[in-house]
């Protein structure tokens, strides 16, 4: 029997923009020539697996569609949830609106996934398709190169060769209790989950038993035109926003996790992209984009629509000047040293892996005022991204407008 594949594609990407940046969710910005939505949909094209059901909104229903097409994705079904209600609730929905037999395996995957390996990917699917049964859950956890209480954790014991039970979960820890449970041999949650559809269905009437009314409703009560279903509004709207794993995973007993030790990333913060254009840029890209200034140099890494990723570094004992922009916002994550910042009134010292953000018009400066260099991850959004878009009010190297 083929695995049925769901993607879940609701997200906005908040970790990216700020609610004042209209901006695209992140599994649909083309990062030269390809999406995340369209890495997943080619992830599933192998032969164990049966037509996709993408979960997404009416927001994005033209962009699901446009990626189909590009990727030739001509049978799918689509779930259009009225309302965002997170993870649990779009699992629910598509176990009841996939028709097929009970016992099918279904395997949910974020829309915004990065995978390395898909072949080992696929062949841990294989493996642990022959575990399933009618109460059991496996989750993907993944051993991370670069840890961060941005994520979730999950540590297991192992039962037999292809059973490890999950023993715990832990939910964005802080630095200290990251450091001890990665000791523990702990996994990154990578939202991904392998599930057969009866049990997606017990575990619901056991554990949600008010959201499985309310979803089944909206599922019974939708309206399907070609093969597009919108769940009923005024069902839908009763269910309470809730993640799969706090709404079933952290209750249920028989949860199991499939390790994985493969490149796993999400992109999702602009460290993490920052981190892969760096490792796939070529040399030649970077030295080509790469130029210098009094202060230091910035290298252009990548060119969005509507958006710049730059990494600025600021030589020791050297400043940028003080200056605003007219037409784009600026984001900066600080990657290594311990610079000064200026916003309008405001100065401060930053550590790494601090983040702010300098609005529009915003008054702003980078001090280095000690002996090691400062490099800076900086995001420019705006509808005009040009050097020739800075108003100097003072610099010491005799740029001031």
């Amino acid at each position: 029997m083929k695995i049925k594949p769901v993607i879940l594609c609701g997200g906005a990407g908040t970790r990216l923009w700020s609610e004042s940046e209209k901006k695209l969710p992140k599994q649909f910005i083309d990062w030269g020539g390809w999406t995340l939505f369209g890495k997943t949909l080619e992830r599933i094209k192998g032969a164990i697996f049966d037509y996709p059901i993408i979960t997404t909104n009416a927001a994005y229903l033209k962009l699901v569609k446009k990626y189909l097409k590009k990727h030739k994705v001509k049978k799918y079904q689509i779930i259009l949830e009225p309302f965002k209600r997170n993870t649990a609730p779009a699992i629910l929905s598509s176990a009841l609106i996939q028709k097929g037999s009970n016992i099918q395996p279904m395997l949910f995957l974020p829309s915004d996934n990065l995978i390395g390996d898909i072949n080992q990917f696929n062949k841990s699917i294989s493996i642990h398709k022959k575990c399933l049964s009618e109460n059991n859950i496996f989750i993907f956890g993944n051993k991370t190169i670069s840890p961060s209480s941005e994520y979730g954790y999950f540590l297991v014991k192992k039962i037999s060769k292809y059973i490890n039970k999950v023993i715990r979960f832990i939910e964005k820890p802080d630095k200290n209790k990251l450091k001890t449970i990665l000791k523990k041999k702990a996994y990154m949650n990578s939202g991904m989950f392998f599930i057969r559809k009866d049990s997606i269905i017990a575990n619901f009437k056991k554990f949600q038993k008010k959201m499985y009314v309310y979803c089944d409703n909206a599922v019974t009560r939708s309206k399907n035109y070609n093969n597009i279903y919108y769940l009923n509004k005024s069902s839908f709207k009763k269910i309470q926003p809730i993640s799969f794993d706090f709404a079933i995973l952290e209750k249920a007993k028989n949860v199991n996790g499939i390790k994985l030790n493969i490149s796993l990333t999400d992109l999702g913060n602009w460290k993490e992209i920052w981190k892969f254009f760096k490792e796939h840029i070529s040399k030649t890209n970077i030295r080509k984009n790469t130029y210098y200034r009094p202060w230091g140099k910035y290298i252009n890494l990548y060119s969005g629509k509507g958006f710049l990723l730059k990494e600025l570094v600021i030589n020791p004992k050297s400043s940028i000047s003080l200056q605003k922009h007219h037409y784009r916002s600026e984001r900066w994550t600080i990657i290594s040293g311990k610079p000064k910042i200026t916003i309008n009134k405001t100065k401060l010292f930053k550590n790494p892996n601090d983040t702010m953000f300098i609005p529009k018009g915003a008054v702003h400066r980078i001090e280095n005022l000690f002996n090691t260099s400062v490099k800076i991850i900086e995001i420019q959004t705006g509808p005009i991204l040009k050097e020739t878009d800075i108003v100097r009010y003072r610099d010491i190297y005799g740029r001031a407008n």
